[in-house]
């Protein structure tokens, strides 16, 4: 053989190779769930001749892989009608459709697309395995929950891709699409959030409950619990460790936020907010171990989506993007300062995604776009302060007020002291 012709053998038995090793993968599965139908060598030599079809048709067309496909659908025929002379019980068409799956993986292997093919693969064997714990959790949605998946479902993969995405209007700011994505992330932050808490067996704890509230708006969760507080008097303590807890992971988001918007400044701009961070989770940490050493439980609460408050959340978004850009054209970095203070009051999101969008864009400096967020992230802080002190009552407003002083402090310093 050709010495030239070695390193595209060695590619095509990698590739054939993978076909194999993913389908054997997927039959071990089967074989351990002793299916009559196909097991270890079936998924195998499917996975195999998946990868031969793609392989050729590189050279010959797609017309084997159509050929091979046909061919697999007429053997997973053939295999239930022979279970059904012989009487044997409904053996159901997971596996015949996980059949036809392994084969279209082995083809895409086999035409070099290794990396799609083993997530396919891992998540077919996935599916499988976990047969019972996803019926389980399908038994526990009830009514009300499937309504609020399927209009998540409506609003992100219906209404979402139907909008422009370019910017258009006054100040060229606004962007249909990435903000009604903005509601998109939110009333599924917020289903999540709920449908994690109901399948754990509910918010069983402070840490917890803060955690799932902190993901969806810790400005609601602020709300709810100071509320509760009155009811619970005997439960401050733990009820204040929620909310400061839910106020730490407002941080943790901001983080997160950065880095899909602008990835490019990450190592200017997370280290201050990670710091700010750290600070809140020792905040929060403290008052926990209070509420825990005081043997403090509190009861259970959910948080469900709600179309509406993303909503408001979008058209606040909208709003603050022109406060920016309105600011930015007439007091300069001065005025994103302003806005971030008055637009964190109520929620911290929308001033992160437009400030790092501007970051982003080279319109703001770093330095100066992570000053504006954290601003943002204290003037919600001081909000929820003022919000759980009139709400709430005892020691809950005792605990909740040194825990965001506390906070609040030590974002100042980091403004403060923070290099230029």
């Amino acid at each position: 053989m050709n010495e030239a012709h070695y390193p595209q053998t060695l590619i095509l038995l990698q590739s054939l190779g993978t076909a194999l090793g993913l389908g054997l993968l997927v039959g071990l599965e089967r074989e351990w769930k002793k299916n009559p139908m196909a097991g270890l060598r079936t998924f195998g030599l499917i996975g195999l001749f998946g990868g031969l079809a793609g392989a050729m048709s590189v050279a010959f067309g797609g017309w084997i892989i159509a050929g091979g496909l046909i061919a697999c659908t007429a053997m997973a025929i053939m295999a239930n009608l022979a279970a059904m002379r012989q009487n044997e019980p409904d053996i159901g068409l997971t596996t015949e459709f996980a059949m036809l799956a392994i084969f279209a993986i082995g083809c895409l292997a086999g035409t070099g697309q290794l990396a799609p093919a083993v997530a396919c693969a891992g998540t077919v064997m996935v599916l499988l395995h976990y047969k019972d714990p996803l019926h389980g959790a399908v038994r526990k949605v009830d009514a009300k929950e499937l309504k609020e998946i399927a209009r998540l479902v409506l609003i992100g993969l219906v209404i979402l891709p139907l909008l422009p995405n370019e910017k258009m209007g006054p100040l060229e700011v606004l962007n249909p699409f990435k903000v009604w994505l903005m509601v998109v992330l939110i009333v599924g932050m917020s289903l999540v959030a709920y449908l994690v808490g109901k399948f754990i067996g509910g918010a069983k704890s402070a840490a917890i409950s803060g955690i799932l509230g902190g993901m969806v708006s810790s400005t609601a969760v602020t709300a709810s619990v100071s509320r509760r507080s009155r009811a619970e008097g005997s439960a401050g303590t733990v009820l204040a460790a929620i909310i400061l807890t839910a106020s730490c992971v407002v941080f943790a988001r901001v983080m997160v936020e950065v880095m899909l918007t602008a990835p490019a400044h990450m190592g200017a701009m997370l280290p201050p907010l990670g710091l700010m961070l750290a600070w809140t989770a020792v905040v929060a940490g403290v008052v926990l171990w209070l509420a825990k050493r005081a043997g403090e439980k509190p009861g259970e609460e959910e948080a469900p989506s709600e179309l509406k408050g993303a909503v408001m959340f979008g058209l606040l978004y909208v709003g603050v993007l022109y406060a920016v850009a309105l600011g930015k054209e007439h007091f300069g970095d001065s005025g994103l300062y302003v806005v971030a203070a008055i637009s964190g009051l109520t929620d911290v999101d929308a001033i992160t995604l437009s400030t790092s969008g501007l970051v982003a864009s080279g319109e703001v400096e770093p330095r100066t776009g992570w000053r504006v967020i954290l601003i943002g992230g204290l003037a919600n802080t001081v909000f929820k302060a003022g919000m759980a002190v009139v709400l709430g009552a005892g020691r809950f407003v005792k605990w909740t007020s040194a825990g965001f002083g506390a906070a609040a402090a030590g974002g100042v310093a980091i403004l403060l002291l923070w290099p230029w």
